[in-house]
């Protein structure tokens, strides 16, 4: 099996044409930091912590392991995309930078940013490639609040009409599994599932032993890999904005915008999923924190304050 690794710091690929972002950011941690600056340097401290403190021995990484890693060869950038944190925006952007898309990232479609094959993934190279890559790539990852990420999941493929192929996939089994005496346009378009139901499929056995979960409600830490993959920026969805502008600025492109969420977009989400685990016992809030835990500890999200974990 090929074996695949990380180090902390690796040397410039560009001729000394331009500085890699990687680069840049070591020489941000020699200098005086910025404040924006210290605060990623804090969330790899902690990143680090909390993965030498809650991980065990851990296999080495696969190549399936790195096919949510896109490669950005022209930059120098690896991004682990996380679905439901700005990750077709943040392909948009790639596409962008790589000259794929127009350069304007809100230009490109969303079907467009999500096609398949327009942006490389780790997987797709040879261990020695995957190695070289690693050691001198600028890799980065976007989380979220995990709650909130599980219900903007659910409100968007199993509630919205154009989440209809994921009802008929996922909603379907859900109904069939779950629901007693469902009636047969139910079991035929799986389009009315409950929240509660969607959360008791996914602390269901039988889920877990079908193959992981998922990509959308699959946990960050088990598609990115952070205690086996070294994250140079950690960006969080609730500092978007200027986690992103920071990351522009290491790869070269202050000038690019990122793509913006209409205004008071990230209160109603965190609305929505308050509305939403209300009507949810203790019991299976307890349950459910279990299974998301691990993504609470690495990236330091306190627990929801509407959760009754006691």
């Amino acid at each position: 099996m090929p074996a695949f690794e990380s180090s902390a710091m690796g040397t410039s690929w560009f001729g000394g044409k331009r500085r890699s972002p990687l680069q840049t950011l070591y020489d941000l941690d020699q200098g005086p930091r910025s404040a924006l600056a210290e605060v990623h340097r804090q969330r790899r401290e902690l990143l680090r912590h909390a993965c030498s403190r809650h991980t065990r021995r851990q296999h080495l990484l696969r190549p399936e392991d790195l096919q949510h890693v896109l490669v950005d060869d022209a930059r120098g950038l690896l991004y682990c995309y996380v679905p439901k944190v700005a990750c077709t925006n943040w392909k948009r952007v790639l596409l962008a930078l790589s000259g794929r898309g127009p350069s304007d990232p809100r230009a490109i479609p969303a079907p467009e940013a999500h096609a398949p094959g327009l942006l490389p993934s780790l997987a797709d190279f040879s261990p020695a490639e995957v190695n070289r890559r690693l050691r001198a790539y600028l890799a980065f990852l976007f989380v979220r609040e995990p709650f909130e990420r599980l219900a903007s999941a659910y409100r968007n493929k199993l509630q919205r009409p154009w989440g209809a192929a994921f009802q008929r996939r996922f909603g379907t089994d859900i109904v069939r599994r779950l629901r007693p005496r469902p009636s047969p346009d139910a079991l035929a378009r799986g389009h009315d599932v409950r929240f509660a139901e969607f959360l008791a499929y996914l602390l269901d056995p039988r889920t877990r032993r079908d193959g992981p979960l998922n990509e959308h409600w699959e946990r960050a830490h088990a598609l990115c890999h952070p205690c086996r993959l070294r994250y140079d920026v950690v960006g969080k969805f609730e500092t978007l904005a200027e986690d992103a502008a920071f990351v522009l600025g290491l790869a070269g492109a202050p000038g690019l915008r990122f793509p913006e969420p209409p205004p008071g977009a990230r209160a109603a989400a965190r609305d929505r999923a308050e509305r939403l685990f209300r009507d949810i016992s203790p019991f299976y809030q307890r349950r459910l924190f279990g299974l998301y835990k691990m993504d609470f500890l690495l990236f330091n999200y306190s627990v929801p304050s509407y959760l009754r974990l006691r």
